[in-house]
């Protein structure tokens, strides 16, 4: 059992120090030698730097170690050593990692620096921790301010700070590239934490279920749950089929459907995460 417990601590550090090596390196070689903000304290210190010229990683300590302490005393001790640790080793990082622009395209600067950026924080976020900024500044808000949501308060302080970009920059193409690398960041931490689609999952109503899963079982190799369901307006009984497949199957599994039934109704959707026995290979094809 200790062990284990050990196991986990190391692989939680080693993820926490990747995550936060990526994040700073997305805004020393992208968003910063071209004032590019995309939200948060890191945000801030990037358009701070441009008018005060004062390091990002002083600015990062200066704010995140105060509201650290704060979030301690009003949430209570649940941010821990990792979001400590993080915070401490991405102004280390930030201060190693000289700042070098690795292409002079704003339009690339703000969709590799957010790629980067956000696989960086998404890793993080997997690893159980944070990086302080404005989650843990939107959840100070949230509890002093309730009425108002805590994805309402990123948002507010987000917005703020590409604004902020813009205006210190004295252009509004900062503030829109800004917006861009925000956007893509957001998109990378969503994949890392959901899964990049790669299950589909299909829920099919057939008045031939016996066929269509015999036909998935045997040629997909995958499981087919039956449901009993009920046509509010026919007032029908309707069986209900459920299956999920992989991205290389779901073309064959629509096929199999309209064959056997071209009057079946079919709905499928992205599934981020499957859970039991029997989806692990499915992961690796």
């Amino acid at each position: 059992m200790i062990k284990k417990e050990w196991y986990r601590f190391i692989l939680s550090l080693i993820g926490l120090t990747v995550g936060v090596f990526l994040l700073a390196a997305g805004m020393a070689l992208f968003l910063e030698p071209n004032t590019i903000a995309p939200g948060g304290v890191t945000g801030f210190a990037i358009g701070l730097k441009k008018v005060t010229n004062i390091p990002i990683y002083i600015t990062n300590l200066v704010i995140n170690v105060p509201l650290f302490i704060i979030g301690v005393i009003i949430l209570g001790k649940n941010f821990g050593w990792k979001t400590l640790y993080s915070t401490l080793l991405l102004s280390l990082f930030l201060r190693i990692i000289p700042s070098r622009a690795v292409t002079s395209d704003l339009l690339l600067s703000a969709i590799f620096g957010g790629v980067v950026g956000g696989l960086g924080l998404g890793i993080v976020f997997k690893s159980g921790g944070t990086t302080g900024g404005t989650d843990l500044a939107g959840s100070i808000l949230n509890k002093l301010f309730p009425s108002l949501s805590l994805a309402t308060f990123m948002g507010i302080i987000d917005v703020m700070v590409v604004a902020f970009a813009g205006i210190v920059d004295k252009k509004i193409d900062t503030a829109l590239y800004s917006t861009i690398a925000l956007f893509v960041m957001l998109k990378v931490i969503d994949m890392i934490l959901e899964g990049i689609g790669y299950l589909k999952g299909f829920l099919i109503i057939t008045n031939k279920p016996e066929e269509i899963s015999e036909r998935i079982m045997v040629e997909l190799e995958r499981g087919v749950t039956l449901f009993k369901g009920k046509g509010m307006y026919t007032k029908e009984e309707k069986d209900i089929l459920l299956c999920v497949v992989n991205r290389y199957q779901f073309t064959k599994a629509k096929e199999i459907v309209s064959s056997i039934d071209k009057d079946a109704f079919i709905m499928v959707t992205e599934m981020s995460q499957v859970l039991g026995e029997g989806f692990e290979e499915i992961d690796k094809q």
